[in-house]
């Protein structure tokens, strides 16, 4: 098996597991074992009003920010939600596109995107599709999407510089998009690397800063801006640390 195959049916299993269980579990920020909140909760970025209002069980503390909060979304827009999950997003985006706009989430857990249609369902919003696929070969048409959006999600993409290329691809001329990622201050170590548990976790397939904003760049992105960053106590020292970052950027 292909250390790609073997990092997705991690990835499956874990997120799968959380979809059928009550707790929440933050990616980012967690006890890569027990998946008990450590450093800080996905209410940051979020505020209060927004949470409230909605489905319960849409919101399962995965993330690290709030991609939403990145950029303007206008009415009619069509959004594109990567590892949409339970639909937090999703349902969040739906209500700034008003009707005449469209959401899409893409995932390929089966039991999250069972759990985001039963959530759609709950509250009877019309303007939102899940759809099953993988973001490094999206079942989407080119050039169909204005804005781009994702939390937490990449890092866990294999191979970044391909899931990026399908962005640029599905993103209507000058479409944008809006993620949240983990990305780490220095190299990550090589212990936390091979550790499927941390790929799982959204630690062992950050990538240094750096490189990360290279291959957005190398994939034909301009005007990047990094909107946030958050670096956590995760295995911090002076060589390397575990940055949260808000990162929106534009297709030619």
């Amino acid at each position: 098996m292909s250390k790609s195959k073997k990092i997705k049916d991690v990835v499956k299993k874990k997120y799968g597991s959380i979809a059928k269980s009550t707790g929440k579990c933050c990616c980012s920020t967690a006890n890569l074992e027990t998946c008990t909140p450590k450093v800080t909760d996905i209410s940051h970025g979020y505020n209060k009003e927004e949470l409230e209002a909605l489905p319960e069980g849409a919101n399962l503390g995965l993330g690290c920010g709030n991609p939403l909060a990145l950029t303007e979304i206008k009415s009619g827009e069509t959004v594109l939600d990567l590892g949409s999950g339970a639909g937090i997003d999703v349902f969040l985006a739906a209500k700034k596109v008003g009707p005449k706009g469209k959401i899409i989430g893409l995932d390929m857990t089966d039991e999250m995107l069972i759990k985001a249609r039963q959530n759609a369902k709950k509250v009877g919003i019309k303007n939102v599709e899940f759809k099953k696929g993988e973001i490094e070969d999206m079942p989407i048409p080119s050039n169909s999407i204005d804005l781009v959006i994702s939390n937490c999600v990449i890092n866990l993409v294999p191979d970044k510089k391909k899931a990026y290329q399908e962005i640029y691809r599905v993103l209507k001329p000058k479409g944008r998009f809006s993620v949240s990622d983990m990305v780490t201050r220095g190299n990550i170590p090589e212990e936390i690397k091979e550790d499927m548990e941390a790929w799982a976790g959204c630690v062992a397939g950050a990538l240094d800063k750096d490189e990360y904003l290279s291959i957005v760049k190398e994939c034909g992105f301009k005007d990047l801006k990094v909107k946030s960053e958050v670096e956590y106590d995760y295995k911090r020292t002076d060589e390397f640390g575990l940055v949260s970052m808000g990162l929106v950027g534009f297709k030619k």
